[in-house]
């Protein structure tokens, strides 16, 4: 398992304060809401929700730009 998950907002109809559409999001593994269609995401606030997984697509990411943007947040 990677140790940092990224997901891009495709929707956030119904969920417009916390999603910002084409952001990229960090998710926090929650096996059993994604058995329910959910998913685990670090929204606006700073605290992880869960959300309907098809408002996101999940992306891959090189290794140095996820070190770069932890890098922004030290």
């Amino acid at each position: 398992m990677k140790a940092h998950e990224f997901v891009v907002c495709v929707d956030n109809h119904g969920y417009e304060v916390s999603l910002e559409m084409r952001k990229l999001y960090e998710i926090v593994t929650d096996v059993d809401a994604e058995k329910h269609g959910q998913i685990r995401v670090i929204d606006e606030s700073g605290e992880h929700y869960l959300y309907p997984a098809t408002a996101f697509n999940r992306i891959s990411l090189p290794d140095s730009i996820i070190d770069r943007i932890f890098m922004a947040h030290t």
